[in-house]
């Protein structure tokens, strides 16, 4: 089964050319596409020319938003896009390892699930820059967990892999990082088959480019209320 990556970039040039080095060297069937959100530090005329020379031993798609669309935005073209079996998604920062998406993958090519989430909670591995972060991202999984009924330890984390026409079918709509609770609530209340990995995670701090904020939390938990007010009348 061939597996799209889907990379959701924005000013990202001094991460970005690695994380393609570490997916070059995974052994599974995949195609690479970047999403470049806007970018004004070089980003997307790297790309531009990494996919004109065939940089990488993978098909790379390279989809240029004229004006930054924020985290979801970029997703939703990305799932578009896709043209996989499967698809996964990886930052372009090194803060999460491209190493595990074999791992992640594996239990929805085996037949055996729909939805893949590599959780940061599971490894005992994964540092902490700020700790607010941390509480944030459990006070986001917490309220998900209770309100939707599902077993899940790490709902914000990036690495999220599904079946193709299951993501497509989620009707996601969220531009922002709140798209990850969107994600979470929808799979959750429509009880697909779903399990986690452990994995790594190696934080970076606001000085070194990380983006999401305080502000994006309250998103994350007016979007995780709004979803379960509309599950109780109409359905997500």
């Amino acid at each position: 089964m061939k597996t799209s990556v889907i990379i959701p970039s924005f000013n990202e040039i001094k991460t970005l050319p690695e994380i393609l080095k570490k997916i070059a060297e995974l052994p599974i069937d995949r195609e690479v596409v970047v999403v470049d959100d806007g970018s004004t530090d070089g980003t997307r005329e790297w790309l531009e020319r990494a996919a004109a020379g065939k940089a990488f031993p993978f098909v790379l798609k390279v989809i240029k938003h004229e004006a930054n669309q924020g985290k979801g935005g970029a997703l939703l073209t990305g799932f578009a896009a896709a043209e996989g079996d499967i698809v996964i998604i990886q930052d372009a920062d090194l803060e999460y390892d491209p190493g595990y998406i074999p791992e992640i993958v594996r239990p929805i090519a085996e037949g055996g699930y729909d939805v893949v989430y590599g959780s940061r909670l599971l490894s005992g591995r994964t540092r902490t820059h700020n700790i607010m972060y941390l509480w944030g991202n459990q006070f986001l999984t917490f309220l998900t967990a209770f309100l939707f009924g599902v077993k899940m330890t790490d709902s914000y984390t990036c690495y999220k892999a599904f079946r193709t026409p299951l993501v497509r079918s989620l009707g996601l709509v969220s531009d922002g990082f709140e798209i990850e609770a969107e994600i979470s609530c929808k799979i959750a209340f429509r009880k697909y088959k779903f399990t986690e990995v452990p994995i790594a995670y190696a934080p970076r701090s606001r000085g070194e480019g990380k983006k999401i904020n305080y502000r994006d939390a309250v998103k994350g938990v007016l979007k995780i209320l709004e979803l379960r007010i509309k599950s109780l009348f109409a359905g997500i």
